[in-house]
């Protein structure tokens, strides 16, 4: 086939298109999820006239297990939010993932509805704050009375999640913990009751610019905030880390270790306590300079180090 000089901005539109779409598919999660032998499923979570479905995974464990609410990226609950659920599961915790798009895509659907990346993060970004703090009262509402649960309940959020999960302590008084992987943190935090664990990279000027004035804030109301960055990674480095066309190694070496350090508190977790027994501190893994990285970008540089 022959193509005009006129056709070549066409096609090569077309393979653009094409090309990041297998970026996003994130095949390489749907595989690891799909042989995973934890038992999975699908909760459809009811308050007042809203319905919201959430993802539940459950360990394999002969004793009671505390409850994650897990809170995902601006890309909705993707295919890596659904693995990481599971990967959290698989060190002895319930998850509970909630799709916070439910219902408001095509069709009255959610995530999957969305014809494209850009459609997904528009639509995430447009949430009333209000809906997604009652979509993740109804999670963990549902998970604090599991048969299978011991009463014990935190939140992970990533990217806009992470800021949500940090905005959701300063609403939900029964949290054990806190965890927030390259979020803001909210303008009041003087109703937050739990502790509250901050995970950011050193190539992410754009949230790591943020941490001084929570680290300030959290101290100043008596809080409970440890925050650590992970320098060489960028914004969005748990998922960027496990991926397989990741060529960053500061991505890949954060994710591990940000990876462990939450499993580590995860199962230290207890009964959330009062305010006032905190001393916020800033720790830094690594020494590399930070620079500003998208929310949607998944690069950075070198590799970290812990101090």
């Amino acid at each position: 086939m022959k193509l005009t000089l006129r056709a070549l901005p066409l096609v090569a539109g077309v393979l653009f298109s094409l090309a990041a779409a297998t970026l996003h598919a994130q095949d390489w999660a749907k595989a690891r999820l799909d042989a995973s032998p934890r038992h999975r499923e699908y909760v459809a979570l009811k308050h007042g006239s809203r319905t919201v479905q959430a993802y539940v995974v459950y360990p394999e464990v002969s004793t009671k297990a505390p409850v994650v609410i897990l809170i995902h990226e601006i890309f909705g609950l993707s295919d890596w939010a659904k693995e990481m659920a599971d990967e959290l599961a698989a060190q002895g915790f319930i998850v509970i993932a909630t799709d916070l798009l439910s219902g408001f895509g095509p069709n009255g659907g959610g995530s999957s509805e969305f014809a494209s990346q850009d459609a997904t993060v528009k639509a995430v970004s447009g949430l009333d704050p209000d809906v997604v703090t009652a979509d993740l009262d109804a999670a963990a509402d549902y998970g604090k009375h599991l048969p299978a649960a011991n009463g014990k309940i935190a939140t992970v959020g990533f990217c806009w999640g992470g800021g949500k999960s940090f905005a959701f302590a300063t609403h939900r008084k029964d949290l054990s913990a806190a965890f927030v992987f390259y979020g803001p943190g909210p303008a009041d935090v003087s109703t937050i009751t739990t502790p509250v664990y901050g995970f950011y990279a050193g190539n992410d000027a754009r949230i790591g610019a943020t941490v001084p004035d929570t680290v300030a804030a959290m101290k100043a109301a008596g809080k409970s905030y440890e925050p650590v960055t992970y320098d060489g990674a960028g914004h969005g480095f748990m998922r960027a880390g496990e991926d397989p066309g990741n060529t960053v190694p500061g991505n890949k070496t954060a994710r591990e270790q940000g990876f462990a350090r939450l499993v580590k508190l995860l199962k230290e977790m207890k009964s959330a306590p009062a305010a006032g027994n905190g001393n916020p501190s800033s720790t830094h893994a690594g020494n590399s300079a930070a620079q500003a990285v998208s929310c949607h970008d998944s690069s950075a540089a070198s590799s970290a180090e812990t101090m």
